[in-house]
């Protein structure tokens, strides 16, 4: 009867995370057609950076980044391989969905704040390209954060959480960072190569940044999760 609490206690937490995840990549997908602007500059090795250009889409990163490893460090890589290639299939239904919804006039009224064809059109026509680019880059820096994060594991054992953590999340993102924009907009015609050689490594860095700054909360999802699932252990 104990071990079927427990059962069921790691189930309705998988189950929360894979939800949350999956929210956090269609959403960060769905609000990528936007490039802004992070007013920041610092220097590093006598190199100056910023200020950074990136796509809004990195808004929910960081929470994918958590939950990405969260689901490493308590279901294993084969149970994020799994969750990344359904939330792929899923940002692709999405973005069909969409697709289709665009291609039906929309009922306009005079004056109202309701969009209207054009506006409608401008927010969520994402060029092909973007769409393609978006799932690729989603899918082989999840697999390949996962492997990163399961082979710093067996190496290192249970010991430095911050290494794995960090360590997948910056090679993945920066495979991810290249991909997406490459893909999405030098191949879709809507930066030149120069303006992505500008782009992709600010975008990198910026989230590199993101990363180690998420340490802390890493340990503290760590600690919360553990406690969770000891507290079933305990009653």
């Amino acid at each position: 009867m104990e071990t079927e609490k427990i059962n069921e206690r790691r189930q309705w937490l998988f189950i929360f995370l894979v939800g949350l995840f999956v929210t956090n990549a269609v959403t960060a997908e769905l609000i990528s057609n936007k490039l802004i602007q992070i007013p920041v500059s610092f220097s590093f090795l006598g190199t100056k950076l910023g200020p950074f250009t990136t796509i809004i889409g990195i808004l929910p990163w960081p929470v994918v980044f958590i939950l990405t490893d969260l689901m490493n460090e308590f279901y294993g890589q084969k149970s994020v391989r799994r969750v990344s290639w359904i939330t792929a299939i899923l940002i692709g239904y999405c973005f069909i969905i969409i697709g289709l919804s665009m291609k039906i006039p929309a009922y306009e009224i005079p004056g109202s704040k309701l969009a209207d064809n054009a506006s409608y059109n401008k927010v969520f026509g994402q060029a092909q390209m973007v769409i393609v680019g978006s799932i690729v880059a989603f899918l082989v820096s999840q697999l390949l954060d996962a492997f990163v994060f399961d082979w710093i594991k067996r190496k290192t054992g249970n010991r430095f959480i911050w290494l794995r953590s960090t360590g997948s999340t910056l090679i993945s993102q920066l495979i991810d960072s290249y991909i997406v924009l490459y893909i999405g907009f030098v191949l879709g015609g809507s930066l030149s190569f120069s303006e992505y050689m500008k782009i992709a490594p600010t975008n990198y860095i910026l989230k590199m940044v993101i990363a180690l700054s998420l340490t802390p909360l890493i340990y503290l999802g760590h600690y919360l999760v553990r406690k969770y699932l000891k507290h079933e252990n305990q009653n």
